[in-house]
């Protein structure tokens, strides 16, 4: 299948956000929260007429995703530009061309294409110093391979990401990040 295939097997936002069972609540919030810097508003109108797609492979559990969908929608939607939503365990044969280090189902990704389907980028899981930030948490959690890591998780790392994940300086960040991508585009 071609990213044109993948993008008309895709729901629409309207059509995902609707059908979230898990953080619904939180994405929505972000997304009448968070307010586009003047900078991320100039080079997405440069993107505007270019007919841009973009397909997101995501699901309604992931913590990433709660935070970065509406921030993306955002400046898509500045953008104009076309997107689609596809349930990452839906479409695994699209997935698994975008494992995060070769082999993590890391969600979500965002992958963008032209007017033809010819790829033009693609980002995610996370914004770098979100990432390294995380990085920096799990290594003071216990041994991986112990149910104390699973516990600590659960109770620590999972509840500390979540606050983040609600901060305005880490939308900023997110933002930024995504901005390196798409304004690339």
């Amino acid at each position: 299948m071609t990213l044109l295939d993948w993008f008309e097997k895709g729901a629409s936002a309207q059509d995902y956000i609707e059908s979230m069972e898990v953080n619904k609540e939180t994405l929505l919030h972000i997304y009448n929260h968070y307010i586009p810097s003047e900078d991320a508003v100039q080079k997405m109108e440069r993107l505007q007429g270019k007919g841009m797609k973009a397909v997101v492979l995501t699901a309604d559990w992931c913590g990433d995703a709660m935070v970065n969908v509406p921030i993306f929608l955002k400046l898509a939607q500045t953008a104009l530009m076309d997107v689609r939503f596809l349930i990452r365990d839906e479409n695994l044969e699209l997935m698994d061309q975008y494992l995060t280090n070769g082999r993590a189902r890391s969600i979500p990704i965002i992958v963008f294409f032209d007017r033809e389907g010819k790829e033009a980028g693609k980002w995610g899981p996370r914004a770098g110093e979100i990432e390294a930030l995380v990085t920096e948490w799990k290594k003071q959690l216990p041994d991986p391979a112990t149910d104390a890591y699973k516990e600590a998780f659960k109770t620590e790392l999972i509840p500390k990401t979540r606050k983040l994940f609600q901060q305005k300086e880490t939308w900023d960040k997110i933002e930024a990040d995504l901005l390196q991508t798409m304004s690339q585009l």
